[in-house]
């Protein structure tokens, strides 16, 4: 029971942190997931991060919150599922309470106005860098590669629905890059 408390207690206190440092949403937090629980806690690999990323897009919720339970119940089951999540989404929703006190008063004044900026920039900023890692780490070879450029072409210039791209992404990968069954 005792190592259950302290891995629970870690699991909130690492989230706690990851919360703090992330600003932009889950593809800005891939850094910091990278640098806390990656290489710091060697709780997941960058590919189970990926994976986590993958089933996050296609499940409802905040992307970040639900990698935060994925890596929780990974560490401790369902009781580490909630705790990581609590330890993630209790400094954005102080940080937001007390933003929402204070923003009707000061969200005029030009030095606020350009500090979002400066904020948006530095997400932006993060958010790209996060893609070029993920082209790092998932375009490997030419069926990777077709799918990224179907999947980019139907969401840029048909608009098609994010859900039905990466539902024809899954199958295409399901189907056409299963092992091939041995002959009996």
């Amino acid at each position: 029971m005792k190592d259950l408390m302290k891995d629970l207690a870690d699991l909130f206190v690492t989230f706690f942190r990851v919360g703090v440092t992330t600003f932009g949403g889950g593809y800005a937090m891939i850094p910091v997931v990278e640098r806390e629980l990656i290489k710091g806690k060697n709780w997941v690999t960058m590919e189970e991060v990926m994976d986590y990323y993958t089933i996050a897009q296609i499940t409802p919720g905040v992307i970040a919150v639900n990698l935060s339970t994925f890596v929780g119940a990974k560490r401790r089951g369902i009781p580490g599922g909630i705790i990581a999540t609590l330890g993630f989404i209790f400094p954005g929703v102080t940080f937001m309470i007390l933003v929402s006190i204070f923003i009707q008063r000061f969200a005029e004044y030009p030095v606020v106005r350009h500090a979002f900026a400066g904020v948006r920039l530095a997400v932006c900023a993060l958010i790209l860098d996060t893609v070029l890692k993920l082209f790092k780490g998932v375009l490997r070879g030419r069926f990777s590669i077709a799918i990224f450029i179907i999947a980019l072409g139907l969401s840029a210039f048909v608009s098609a629905s994010p859900v039905l791209i990466i539902l024809a992404a899954g199958l295409a990968g399901f189907f056409l890059k299963r092992p091939a069954k041995k002959a009996s």
